[in-house]
């Protein structure tokens, strides 16, 4: 096996035709801006504007994405199965998952057993930390009702075996699941 040294003798070199042929075919250097390194860069990255913001005025997002980005929900597809359910309202109306949002819009939504009613005051992109997330939304949902009033789910006493159809309705009276 031979080894080459660069810049000796031996190396091999591209023949005169090779190098017109990979400088574009004919026998003269490429030019323009690309071909002399005459990039203009683009301002420093401290100073372009944040991706995860939309201006105050306008702009907007999908309601399950906003959502998301607010933190009203843990993930992105949470926040779509809520809209496909029903559970997410906007401006009144019951929403899809790619609804647009806008700043001055109103969102409800049925998460884990309590009502959030949101008024959208900047429109998010991507999901941003919790102080920041809070300051994108006017919250006037009704405070939760207190751990007391809560209605005591059905404790069956231990060994008192399989309930009977009786019980199970009286459990799910006690529950508010019965219609």
């Amino acid at each position: 096996m031979a080894c080459f040294v660069r810049n000796s003798p031996h190396y091999p070199q591209a023949s005169p035709a090779t190098a017109r042929r990979h400088a574009g075919g004919s026998g003269t250097l490429p030019v323009g801006p690309r071909a002399r390194g005459d990039r203009r860069p683009g301002p420093p990255f401290y100073a372009r504007p944040m991706a995860t913001e939309v201006s105050q005025g306008g702009g907007s997002v999908r309601v399950d994405a906003w959502i998301w980005a607010v933190r009203l929900v843990k993930t992105r597809s949470a926040g779509a199965a809520a809209c496909r359910a029903g559970h997410v309202r906007v401006n009144g109306e019951r929403a899809k998952p790619a609804q647009p949002v806008r700043v001055g819009d109103e969102v409800a939504l049925r998460h884990g057993g309590r009502d959030r009613l949101v008024k959208v005051s900047t429109v998010l992109r991507k999901r941003v930390g919790a102080p920041v997330a809070v300051t994108a939304y006017v919250d006037n949902s009704p405070p939760p009702p207190p751990r007391e009033a809560v209605a005591p789910a059905g404790v069956r006493d231990r060994g008192a075996g399989r309930p009977t159809k009786r019980d199970r309705r009286e459990m799910e009276r006690l529950r508010g699941m019965a219609d």
